[in-house]
């Protein structure tokens, strides 16, 4: 046995899941375990009961005897029981039932099992949603300061994985921190909008309910309203046995495309800390080792961790999908296997996932002198640009100083392939078919200097740092105020 990452005593001697113990926060996987899955079981019938109570369904007594009783969950007594009833949410009424002899007999009154356990999946998942908000909110402010920092700081922009033209660190960073806030936008509007099953039996109609409160003053509408009010959700308006099994698909989309952001991100970092770029690196802890074999080795480990993790959970949403393509009339129960399979693991890798982003984020380095090198390397090719405005601003034909320049810089590449300096300066200011438009002296001082060439790139990065510092400070106020509440 063994402890590792925050998740208690590891049994390595049978299977364990990456995610038990190597991947995700325990708050995560605290989320996701069994006994919180029991304890919000508990909780929703808890919700029913004190509901129907209010209908005269329930005496005080048997509600109190559920209350004192709820936190005491034995999952060794359900699973010896549902070795027998072969059903687990009725296995865990009867050990529920065991421990309150005075309110066990009214627990799951007019209820269908998925009235529990799909309001338990909303309360998982909107809880999850919660903590994955917070792990993205930290690498935005995270990854604005890094804009902020850097959005002067001159780089070679590249297009198809060629030099093309400069950019800055920063507004190159903002396209990442840019991305980044569109997930956290969809985060919150799927939050906002979750459904969930709400209390209407074994296939939506509340019948079940219904004929229970005949004889009171409580329709079985206004019953479900108050039960879930006292859970904090909502319910949808139209149900099967099931809450419609495309909110799962929508959900695990979010996750997807937080994923989607954070792999970009993480292959750019892995791409520029190569050694034909060599100008980013995720950094290098004393002591690590990046290779068995290869002592000098300095691997992306955390990026590449990003990459795969992100490609897992964006695997995802296809089981969801078949899940709803094939949730028939109304429930089938092929998808009960995969759904508890499906959550955990998507939401625990979507925590790590964002947790080594943020790590990424503020460990990099950028290499000043390689940034430099690159930008005499190759930057001459990105200021051609200058030298075209400027020439046929003066008069000149666009397409025949196109060419010639097009003519000198493929002169100028092979000169590069063959190990030598760049020459295009030159061989520009030698051209007579730009120089009669554009002095020698200013080709030379356009072709010397891409750096000036980045139009507005520092004033949009800021700009975009500045809105995403608004975002954090008004998420953290409102994940302080409810708190607090």
């Amino acid at each position: 046995m063994s402890e590792l990452n925050g998740a208690g005593p590891i049994d390595h001697e049978t299977f364990q899941s990456p995610f038990t113990w190597r991947y995700g926060s325990p708050p995560m996987r605290a989320l996701w375990s069994e006994k919180t899955k029991r304890l919000m079981m508990r909780r929703v019938w808890l919700a029913l009961a004190e509901t129907q109570a209010e209908a005269g369904l329930v005496s005080e007594e048997q509600l109190a005897d559920l209350h004192a009783t709820a936190d005491q969950i034995d999952i060794a007594r359900a699973e010896q029981i549902e070795q027998t009833t072969r059903h687990d949410v009725m296995a865990e009424i009867l050990a529920w039932a065991e421990r309150a002899p005075v309110g066990g007999g009214i627990i799951h009154l007019g209820a269908t099992s998925a009235d529990i356990t799909d309001n338990v999946d909303a309360l998982r998942l909107r809880d999850g949603m919660a903590l994955i908000r917070t792990r993205l909110v930290d690498l935005i402010d995270a990854l604005a300061e890094r804009v902020e920092d850097t959005a002067d700081q001159v780089t070679l922009g590249w297009t198809h994985i060629q030099p093309a033209a400069p950019t800055t660190v920063g507004h190159r960073l903002a396209g990442a921190l840019q991305d980044f806030l569109t997930d956290l936008e969809a985060l919150d509007g799927m939050r906002d909008g979750l459904r969930a099953k709400g209390f209407k039996g074994a296939v939506g109609t509340a019948a079940s309910y219904q004929a229970l409160l005949a004889e009171t003053d409580m329709t079985a509408a206004e019953m479900e309203r108050r039960a879930m009010e006292r859970l904090g959700l909502r319910a949808a308006p139209i149900t099967t046995q099931v809450y419609p099994r495309k909110t799962d698909w929508r959900v695990l989309n979010v996750l997807a495309g937080i994923a989607g952001s954070a792999a970009t991100f993480a292959f750019n970092v892995r791409l520029l800390q190569s050694p034909p770029f060599g100008e980013w690196s995720e950094g290098f802890g004393e002591g690590q080792v990046g290779s068995s074999a290869m002592p000098w080795k300095r691997n992306p480990i955390n990026a590449e961790n990003v990459n795969s993790l992100a490609r897992y959970i964006a695997a995802m949403p296809q089981v969801a999908w078949a899940n709803e393509a094939t949730s028939l009339l109304e429930r089938t129960l092929d998808d009960s296997g995969n759904r508890r399979l499906v959550f955990p693991t998507a939401f625990l890798a979507a925590d790590e996932l964002l947790d080594r982003c943020a790590r990424l984020v503020r460990r990099m380095v950028v290499e000043e002198g390689a940034v430099a090198a690159t930008l005499a390397r190759f930057g001459p090719f990105a200021a051609t640009e200058r030298v075209l405005i400027a020439a046929s601003g003066a008069g000149g034909d666009r397409q025949a100083l196109h060419a010639h320049i097009r003519t000198h810089s493929l002169t100028a590449w092979a000169a590069i392939e063959r190990g030598e300096s760049n020459p295009l300066a030159d061989l520009l200011a030698a051209e007579p078919e730009i120089t009669k438009f554009v002095p020698a002296d200013q080709v030379r001082a356009l072709v010397a200097d891409p750096g000036a060439h980045v139009g507005d790139a520092p004033e949009r990065a800021r700009a975009l740092a500045a809105r995403a510092r608004s975002v954090v400070s008004g998420a953290r106020a409102a994940a302080e105020t409810a708190h607090d509440g």
